[in-house]
């Protein structure tokens, strides 16, 4: 039996996956090709791979109530560590040599439509 402990973070895995699912149709409608979606590598997890031109763009999905409190939820070693594993995909593809990566952020907030930041950590 589970407890309350488990039940909440099955409640909450069904709702990132859902969350996932939403952002990828949402990017494909902006013109996105999905390459790879919740892709595990050693160096992490992906949420989604896309890629549209000459850049591909790992994207983390966080539902949060606030932008600012969505792009705090992912660390700096988490993004050095995403965009290490975006390169050692990147690497072992032959078809993306050569492509740029970035590090993009979709946010979600209850009764909000969804915001797409392209390179959400870039440094100014």
């Amino acid at each position: 039996m589970r407890g309350v402990r488990g039940k909440r973070g099955l409640e909450a895995r069904g709702s990132g996956r859902r969350a996932e699912v939403f952002c990828a149709l949402w990017l494909l409608a902006k013109g996105y090709r999905i390459l790879g979606f919740r892709l595990k590598t050693p160096q992490a997890e992906i949420d989604l791979l896309v890629q549209k031109g000459a850049v591909i763009a790992v994207v983390e999905v966080k539902r949060r109530a606030t932008l600012e409190t969505a792009l705090a939820a992912v660390t700096w070693r988490q993004r050095e560590r995403l965009v290490r594993a975006a390169l050692a995909l990147a690497a072992r593809r032959p078809s993306l040599a050569g492509a740029a990566v970035r590090l993009d952020l979709i946010a979600l907030a209850p009764g909000r439509l969804p915001r797409h930041i392209p390179d959400a950590w870039r440094q100014a």
